[in-house]
């Protein structure tokens, strides 16, 4: 046990900030471990905000009962999704792996050890709700003073069970990929279909409770807590522990989540060594022939490396194809569903018609695809590496825009198609529809270039595993974040203007606007890329 805890507090501090900002000398790298921090606290406050707000709406409408169980079931969500697109990076094809099987440690330990690696690092978004909603609950209800550190003790539990299912789903999928000859490709497709599932899944369940024509949508949100309780059980444990003091629910809920967490790295625990040298080795052909060699342009080499890049990770693929899967889906299905009746079923029967959705196509088909800019993490992802970037005979600006071009390849084939399929569906004119397709790319250019500059300028390559420039890096949550609220906001203004004067009009004052903002993110991108070299 001890072994194991030295193993986790060593995994700890490999990736601490603040252990980072206590040994290093370099200024500047010190500013932006605290601008990381200050960027992590907005973002608990604004989670924390978000979860008050509800709690508030609860209290008063007379359903404060329930908000015991909306905390579980957030909670609970966020840990599966969280760890679901982690386990392939953290728990499986880590790049430490060699270094840590050295050790004189048992495989289920190192795959238990990583497991709450993952969980501590995780624990603040979930104290977060935890927190936020115990104080709605505690103005409202004003239960008695030991329900409160209960709430507390038993929420730091609430992850686990989840995590641990989302975990078990990544073994799976690791499982079966590893027997694949591109186990990568194997593994994306695999992760992406399930999530997919995941997605239908949603789409059913809102079906499901929309047949019980509850009008009051915080009546609807309640009886779906209330369902969701009796079918996963940790909810209703959790809630009777807290607002009943059951005891018998509290040991039930402890005991039953210590089982899980041992029983689960029995099976893991035999097969991890297995598994993890399978991803790790690559096949090769026994029947190489000589061919052509074909010279590529400099700049179209480098974005072909970074496919090939993308092709070697997981968790790459994973994050860099969510998004233009999901708008090829949409395309797709517009061209066999009725969009106004999808548009009346979401709006609740509002005037608003597909017509009057047309300037915002390319918008709803950038929000996909410009959801993660592969420009935002493939700057660090060199990581210990970079010294072989430094030695190469070619400028850094042409470095940047192979990986601008290299998203480009990605994004605007997705774009252009929802765009053009979309425009089908409502009807659009042939100008409109060809401005609205030019729009779409201006859009992409601005993702790619946009992208190139947070990720040159928040640039890490200290990370010890990928997951932590992909989905966790600075560079990725000041592109994403911004970039999310302000495409949904100017969604509604474009909506907006396209009922009050022409929509092709609006569409042709946006083009000019979306490529100069494209433009000053390149030419910032170029200066960074210059000071770098």
């Amino acid at each position: 046990m001890n072994k194991n805890i030295i193993l986790l507090r060593t995994l700890l501090k490999s990736t601490s900030r603040a252990n980072c900002y206590k040994h290093c000398k370099d200024r500047k790298k010190r500013g932006k471990i605290v601008g990381g921090w200050i960027g992590a606290v907005l973002l608990y406050l604004m989670l924390m905000c978000y979860c008050v707000a509800n709690c508030i709406g609860y209290g008063k409408f007379g359903l404060t009962a329930f908000i015991p169980d909306m905390c579980a079931m957030v909670i609970s969500l966020l840990a599966f999704v969280f760890t679901l697109f982690k386990t392939n990076g953290y728990l499986f094809g880590f790049k430490e792996y060699d270094m840590l099987m050295s050790l004189p440690f048992e495989p289920k330990n190192i795959a238990a050890c990583k497991f709450m690696y993952m969980y501590i690092t995780s624990l603040p978004w979930y104290m977060s709700v935890s927190v936020s909603m115990m104080a709605g609950y505690g103005i409202y209800a004003k239960p008695s003073v030991i329900v409160y550190p209960l709430w507390l003790i038993l929420s730091l539990l609430l992850p686990i069970i989840p995590m641990l299912a989302a975990a078990f789903i990544g073994f799976i999928i690791a499982r079966l990929g590893s027997g694949f000859k591109n186990k990568t490709i194997a593994q994306t497709v695999i992760s992406i279909a399930f999530v997919g599932l995941c997605f239908g899944l949603r789409f059913f369940l809102q079906d499901m409770f929309q047949n019980n024509k509850v009008k009051d949508t915080l009546n609807t949100l309640s009886a779906t807590t209330n369902k969701a309780s009796r079918i996963y059980l940790p909810m209703k444990w959790f809630k009777g522990a807290v607002t009943d003091l059951n005891v018998l629910h509290m040991l039930i809920f402890i005991a039953v989540t210590l089982v899980l967490f041992i029983v689960t790295f029995i099976p893991v625990g035999r097969s991890y060594r297995k598994i993890n040298s399978a991803l790790r080795s690559h096949a090769a052909s026994g029947g190489f022939v000589m061919k052509e060699q074909k010279q590529k342009n400099l700049v179209n080499a480098i974005a072909f490396k970074e496919f090939r890049r993308m092709t070697g990770s997981v968790v790459y693929m994973t994050n860099a194809l969510i998004g233009e899967i999901m708008c090829f889906v949409a395309g797709v299905a517009v061209l066999f569903i009725d969009p106004q009746k999808v548009l009346s079923s979401m709006t609740k029967g509002s005037p608003l018609t597909v017509e009057m959705l047309i300037p915002a196509f390319p918008f709803i088909a950038y929000f996909f695809v410009g959801m993660v800019a592969t420009t935002a993490f493939t700057p660090s992802l060199e990581g210990r590496n970079y010294w072989i970037v430094q030695s190469l005979p070619i400028s850094k600006k042409t470095l940047y825009q192979g990986k601008m071009l290299f998203n480009m390849y990605l994004t605007v084939p997705f774009a252009v198609f929802a765009t053009l399929t979309f425009s089908i569906s409502a009807k659009a004119s042939l100008p409109n529809t060809l401005l609205l397709i030019v729009l779409v790319i201006c859009q992409c250019a601005f993702s790619s270039a946009w992208g190139c500059v947070c990720g040159i300028k928040h640039m890490r390559l200290d990370w010890e595993n990928e997951v932590e420039v992909i989905k966790q890096g600075t560079a990725v949550v000041i592109y994403m974040l911004p970039n999310m609220f302000v495409t949904m906001g100017l969604t509604v203004l474009v909506v907006y203007l396209g009922t009050i004067m022409s929509p092709l009009l609006v569409t042709a004052i946006l083009i000019p606007i979306t490529a100069v903002l494209a433009l000053l993110s390149y030419l910032r991108a170029m200066s960074l890329a210059e000071k770098r070299g």
